[in-house]
């Protein structure tokens, strides 16, 4: 079972991009991220001819989160993290496909900070790491896939001595994630790849892809029940040089 996330960075603008990864690396599941367009605008009819079922969580020109699933409809089981009633942005679904429950996630990017979108970031991922501790609490077999907007160690961003001020690498946020592995939960690409600078995201700007100048924000967690049957986990990097690409490349999994 091949579980991926990809941030599209616009559904719509990206949809050749996103078909086109969908045919060649065919994987079961995928979470997407920055969907930014409304409800009504998600491109449910190429979805479904590409051969896979889908539910979302639209919102117009920002944020938005999206599950697919190859041959299958997800059953959607949360769209919303829980005590997020007044949350008006839309960053996070949940859904059962073949056995696992799979969390889809948008982390507030949270600069400038300190700020109002700093302080907003801080009480997501407090929310969100209360909602994993509750599926650990539950035995659930799960995935929670995204993009985290957040470096965890050195090895996960290009010169880290520029980011030491930036919200994705704050001490506070890189504690944060940690505390989420705490609970039992485990990033399995760096438990694949336990030494190695593998990037998921490459900005726009001063040719940062052709520099390898990256940082590593998109993870994927999985709970313990499923870690016996990781595989192998990586990054289509490739996706990222292809015309009108999103600045993040596909990351993934694979459950025996």
């Amino acid at each position: 079972m091949k579980i991926a996330t990809f941030n599209v960075n616009g559904v719509n603008g990206r949809l050749p991009v996103l078909l086109r990864w969908l045919e060649e690396a065919a994987p079961d599941v995928v979470c997407l991220q920055e969907l930014k367009a409304p409800d009504e605008r998600f491109p449910r009819a190429a979805i479904e001819q590409a051969g896979y079922g889908a539910i979302w969580l639209g919102q117009k020109s920002w944020n938005g989160v999206a599950i697919l699933a190859r041959g299958t409809e997800p059953v959607a089981t949360r769209r919303g993290l829980p005590a997020d009633a007044d949350d008006v942005q839309s960053r996070y679904i949940e859904a059962a496909v073949g056995g696992v429950l799979v969390g889809c996630l948008y982390l507030p990017n949270g600069n400038p900070a300190p700020g109002p979108k700093w302080d907003y970031k801080l009480a997501w991922f407090e929310r969100f790491a209360r909602h994993a501790g509750e599926l650990l609490a539950a035995g659930v077999p799960a995935v929670l896939a995204g993009d985290y907007n957040v470096m965890p160690t050195e090895l996960d961003v290009y010169k880290p001595e520029r980011w030491t001020r930036d919200a994705l690498f704050r001490p506070e946020v890189r504690a944060a994630f940690q505390a989420i592995l705490a609970q039992g939960w485990t990033d399995a690409l760096r438990t694949r790849h336990p030494g190695e600078r593998i990037y998921t995201f490459w900005d726009y700007f001063r040719n940062a892809y052709e520099r390898d100048a990256g940082l590593r924000i998109d993870h994927l967690l999985v709970s313990p029940s499923l870690l016996p049957r990781l595989t192998d986990a990586g990054v289509d990097r490739q996706v990222r040089g292809w015309d009108k690409a999103s600045d993040h490349a596909p990351t993934w999994i694979e459950l025996g």
